[in-house]
């Protein structure tokens, strides 16, 4: 597929994985709607993006509140006239363990990796469907395998992801439009500095948004990476759940 002169609307594209694919896309002279929480980072990556050939509209949005995305899902239609492509790619993660369980730190994972990206699907569908034709991105990741220690929030708010993408990808192919998951395993960015634990095969984000985009292209429905984690975590989701939980056991904070 071919994405010059597709309207792109992108979520989370001030840090990470987002801002990487910002770069990336822009050079595909696209029409590209950033939406991130931080405008004066949007801002300062339009003006950068300027000269790539695409038309760049930043617009300030926080995915964990309907009203937002609702005002921006507009301002894009009212721009570019239609979104083609969506990717939802905004993420939040906090490690909390048992010592520290705090339910208002689910509901912020959940608001912003999970009812973030639902609320973009309820605004797109509408016209996706009557238009029978456009391809939801949603970023999940390669941690919804298993239930990791102090990670459980996050862990299950991508399993929810992963879950709710596979179920649209096969309710919406009759309407033709395409639904991709994609899941990556360690990418370095702003939440990931944050680890205090080993990551292995952690990837530069520029590398990990341009694996991204080459299956965007190529309209896979599944966009994992790097091929040893994706082994790794295959291999954890077939073993037996005493051996998991005794390895697991030994994880440290």
């Amino acid at each position: 597929m071919d994405l010059r002169g597709k309207t792109i609307l992108l979520t989370g594209a001030s840090s990470g994985i987002g801002l990487a694919l910002s770069r990336l896309l822009a050079q595909e002279k696209v029409k590209l709607a950033l939406l991130a929480r931080r405008e004066n980072i949007l801002r300062r990556l339009a003006v950068e993006l300027k000269s790539s050939g695409s038309v760049i509209l930043p617009l300030q949005c926080d995915v964990s509140k309907k009203e937002d995305i609702r005002k921006s899902y507009l301002e894009v239609k009212s721009q570019f006239g239609q979104v083609d492509i969506a990717i939802l790619n905004s993420g939040f993660s906090h490690r909390a363990g048992v010592e520290h369980f705090e339910v208002d730190v689910a509901r912020d994972i959940f608001d912003v990796n999970v009812f973030g990206m639902l609320y973009f699907i309820e605004e797109l569908l509408p016209d996706f469907k009557c238009r029978k034709e456009g391809i939801i991105v949603g970023v999940s990741s390669l941690s919804d395998c298993r239930g990791f220690p102090r990670s459980g929030f996050y862990n299950a708010s991508k399993a929810a992801t992963t879950f709710l993408l596979e179920s649209l990808r096969i309710e919406l192919k009759k309407f033709n439009i395409k639904v991709i998951t994609v899941k990556p395993g360690f990418v370095k960015t702003e939440m990931t500095e944050r680890n205090q634990y080993h990551m292995p095969f952690l990837m530069p984000a520029d590398k990990a948004a341009g694996i991204i985009i080459k299956g965007i292209k190529k309209e896979k429905r599944l966009i994992q990476f790097p091929l040893p984690m994706v082994l790794g975590t295959k291999l954890l989701k077939a073993m037996p759940d005493f051996m998991f939980e005794m390895i697991a056991g030994r994880i440290k904070k």
